[in-house]
């Protein structure tokens, strides 16, 4: 196999690759990506044996055909340290050796054998849909700071991903909860599409925010059973599902939170970022005594002190809550508009945060004690 690839277009495949290769892996082959030079190609994989990624290189010059796998991190590593200009020249010498060449540096890197790669091929072709990146990747990015880490409930360390219904309008809706947070966000679909209700893992959902980050276009989507693939136009990330039951999220969504809170969006955020630097473990509640159009938040913390400042807000009646300031900085900052919107019941009872700028997302925050 001998071949040359431009530097840039390497560094930012195996870039990609890095996020779905796993540091510590007890397979050694699974810290190898897979290099396949064919057709003026260049097609590199990684997996984690949940996670496929490949991404394609096209227009490459190809002196001979071949493939084989070596270290992702450590090629990766040498690869962007290189002129950025530059091509990359790589010859397999051996069956387990491969030198790379870019002007007056050369290395050698172990490699091992291309058909020791674990890759599996599975027919996606029946439930195909076609949905705009940039779509895609609200819906991701409006969820998944509420996606939780407790190992010990998988079905919530996730994305649900599932088709709604609203006065004959069909969406494609995402929600995320942790328990003491929820974040909901849908997505108008036009065509009729068949759609399984699907659990995104988290590391899938961070891999494909990357990706689509980086792309604008449409995204061929397809799930069977218990794997999805997204396919972009030199790209494809193929994720195994989380198996469980998400619970019926719906039912926490409050409904007669009758007290209506409007406050500007960027001296909110300032004030409670400001304000929660008091406190040392972020467990502090973050307490906020609104009085006619008056907000006074303040953290109490007894072993670094307190904070309060005084926010002017819309807002006709008399309450005393408290949150988790982390939580009201991690909504805060997914807004979209110059509001926020709370709408509040009591002392006790969840808020529903809402966006004016963007009705097709709500967040749940549960307030804390004292």
């Amino acid at each position: 196999m001998k071949f040359n690839v431009n530097q840039k277009d390497l560094q930012n495949s195996l870039n990609y690759c890095q996020g779905v290769i796993e540091k510590r892996s007890t397979l050694p082959i699974l810290s190898n990506v897979l290099l396949e030079a064919k057709d003026s190609n260049l097609k590199i994989t990684a997996t984690d044996l949940d996670l496929i990624f490949v991404q394609n290189i096209s227009n490459i010059e190809i002196i001979e055909e071949g493939q084989t796998t070596t270290s992702c991190s450590i090629m990766y590593d040498i690869v962007r340290k290189f002129n950025n200009e530059k091509k990359i020249n790589f010859n397999l010498v051996s069956e387990n050796k491969i030198n790379l060449e870019s002007d007056k540096s050369s290395f050698n890197l172990n490699c091992l054998k291309a058909s020791e790669y674990p890759i599996t091929d599975e027919n996606f072709k029946d439930n195909e849909f076609v949905l705009n990146s940039k779509k895609i990747l609200k819906l991701l990015n409006k969820c998944k700071f509420s996606v939780s880490n407790d190992e010990t409930r998988h079905y919530l360390s996730g994305i649900f991903l599932h088709i709604t219904e609203n006065e004959g309008a069909k969406y494609l809706t995402a929600a995320a909860t942790d328990s003491h947070r929820m974040a909901i966000s849908k997505t108008l679909i036009s065509d009729e599409i068949k759609f399984e209700p699907i659990i995104l893992p988290k590391k899938t959902i961070f891999q494909l925010c990357s990706l689509l980050d980086d792309f604008d276009g449409d995204v061929k989507i397809s799930n069977v059973k218990s794997k999805i693939k997204f396919e972009f136009n030199k790209s494809i990330l193929m994720s195994k599902l989380i198996d469980g039951k998400f619970p019926n999220y719906f039912q926490v969504i409050p409904k007669d939170n009758q007290k209506k809170l409007e406050i500007d969006l960027k001296p909110f955020l300032t004030s409670v970022d400001r304000v929660a630097s008091v406190s040392l473990d972020k467990k502090d509640g973050l307490r906020m005594n609104l009085i006619n159009n008056n907000l006074n938040i303040s953290v109490n913390n007894s072993n670094s002190g307190d904070g309060k400042e005084s926010l002017p807000v819309k807002f006709d009646h008399e309450l005393d809550i408290s949150f988790n300031p982390r939580y009201l900085i991690d909504v805060a900052s997914n807004m979209d508009g110059n509001k926020i919107e709370f709408y509040l019941k009591e002392t006790g009872s969840p808020a529903l945060i809402k966006d004016p700028s963007d009705y097709d997302s709500i967040y749940v925050i549960m307030p804390m004690k004292g």
